[in-house]
């Protein structure tokens, strides 16, 4: 495609793509989100063939010509796979680094050496805070289980009061932090200040994971009370090799993104002049791109030289981490071309009506949103970018400090209470020998705890910045 015609298609879409009344556009959104909902849930199809069709159902109840309807689905995929494509695949590679190096592993062994007795779940939150920057929620968990397995039974800790605090760290750094996909698409959809993000995100995510992870597991324990399953202790990744990275240059090398992100904010925040040399030198720096890009390229020399790895093995390591990504850049993709197809459909612009006409604040009204979804579709992923599609909208006009509140608010309401829906609700069940009963008094709850504080700490904070 020229790009002559991608610009035609780009302001081709600019105008919606139906005439159709509030009324219509609000049954074509529900009927649109009960389709996705009813393949995903009913007919276990993926979430990119769901999400797909959904958007196109979507445009037809809206009344919008199919070949328009099309036209925005694309565009829509195209653009947050460019915009966001690069950098899930760039954290895929430092994470599976962080892992086959052992890296993670010496991250957890010098933090539980140092730790013991009531200070163990304040550990078992730092460990998965750290480890989870890098890593997607499902690979934290498999690299996390075997850990919280052994200290649980070699401390005779009850399973809970140290599973919680690390499926807390885990959950909150997948929901309220880039680079991970949610957060980074919700930045993308309302042109939100990625390091601001990243500096409130932090912000809202240190009491948030207290709250949810060491405090709410002292009660997890008395409600459920299981010992640490036998057959779920698998293999840790380091345990084959001879020798890993340190640990301060594991910690260097994980949180060097995160610095080089808030470094940009800084000093955009105290130099405020984009034609300036030193913000524009920042401006690079800190870009996710370079960020991420000079992490694995270092991680590959602290992480993985470090730990003996050939040029073969490093080569490997980074084609494995690759492959398991594809899935989940499809459905970022997918959730992208459904956010178009709203836009494009006029929905964004009902939305921001009905939050002017009912005096909704547009903080809370995309936390309800996201809710409504993550509730009805079980991904916190689609719940992210299905609702940043719908109130991209109410962040024109807003300050930058609001708008990246406005991403915080959708990633909050993404977490509300995983159900039998959600994969990571089963994922945690049979990996701590739970029953269904004992999933929603533990993890369900902690992930509403963690919606709920999150969400309300942003509404403080839009108060008072």
């Amino acid at each position: 495609m020229t790009s002559l015609s991608v610009e035609m298609l780009a302001a081709d879409a600019v105008e919606p793509i139906t005439s159709a009344g509030h009324a219509q556009l609000g049954i074509a959104v529900l009927a649109g989100i009960a389709v996705i909902v009813l393949l995903i849930t009913k007919f276990k199809l993926h979430a990119f063939l769901a999400l797909t069709i959904g958007s196109l159902a979507l445009g037809a109840f809206a009344g919008a010509p199919l070949d328009k309807a099309i036209a925005s689905f694309t565009m829509g995929l195209g653009s947050t796979v460019a915009g966001v494509g690069v950098l899930i695949a760039l954290g895929a590679i430092l994470g599976k680094l962080l892992a086959d190096s052992g890296g993670a592993d010496q991250i957890v062994d010098t933090i539980l050496a140092k730790a013991g007795g009531r200070g163990m779940p304040w550990a078992m939150v730092l460990i998965a805070s750290v480890i989870g920057l890098p890593l997607f929620f499902e690979v934290g968990i498999v690299l996390l289980i075997p850990v919280v397995l052994m200290v649980a039974k070699r401390g005779n800790y009850s399973l809970m009061r140290i599973g919680i605090p690390a499926l807390a760290g885990l959950s909150v750094m997948h929901g309220l932090i880039p680079p991970h996909p949610g957060p980074l698409v919700a930045i993308d959809a309302v042109d939100a200040n990625l390091g601001i993000t990243l500096a409130l995100g932090v912000l809202v995510a240190i009491p948030t994971v207290i709250i949810a992870g060491p405090v709410f597991s002292k009660y997890a324990a008395r409600w459920v009370d299981v010992p640490a399953p036998e057959k779920m202790m698998p293999q840790r990744p380091s345990e084959d090799l001879e020798k890993r990275p340190g640990f301060g240059v594991t910690i260097a090398t994980v949180l060097l993104p995160v610095v080089m992100m808030l470094a940009k904010a800084l000093v955009d925040i105290i130099v405020d002049n984009p034609e300036h040399t030193v913000q524009r030198v920042f401006d690079v720096i800190g870009s996710p791109l370079i960020a991420l890009l000079a992490a694995v390229i270092v991680g590959m020399f602290t992480l993985g030289r470090a730990a003996g790895f050939t040029k073969d093995r490093l080569s490997t390591t980074v084609e494995k981490s690759l492959a398991p990504i594809a899935g989940v850049l499809m459905i970022v993709g997918a959730g992208g071309g459904f956010k178009q197809t709203l836009i494009d459909s006029g929905v964004g612009q009902m939305v921001l009506d009905i939050s002017k006409d009912w005096s909704i604040p547009a903080l809370l009204l995309a936390w309800l949103i996201a809710v409504v979804i993550r509730l009805a579709t079980g991904s916190a992923t689609v719940a992210t970018i299905s609702a940043a599609g719908l109130v991209a909208p109410l962040a024109a006009g807003m300050t930058d400090t609001h708008t990246a509140l406005l991403v915080l608010a959708i990633g909050a309401g993404s977490l509300f209470f995983s159900h039998v829906n959600d994969a990571g609700f089963w994922l945690v069940k049979e990996y701590f020998g739970l029953s269904v009963g004992q999933t929603i008094k533990t993890w369900s709850v902690m992930e509403t705890i963690i919606s709920v504080v999150a969400g309300g700490l942003v509404l403080l904070l839009s108060l008072v910045i």
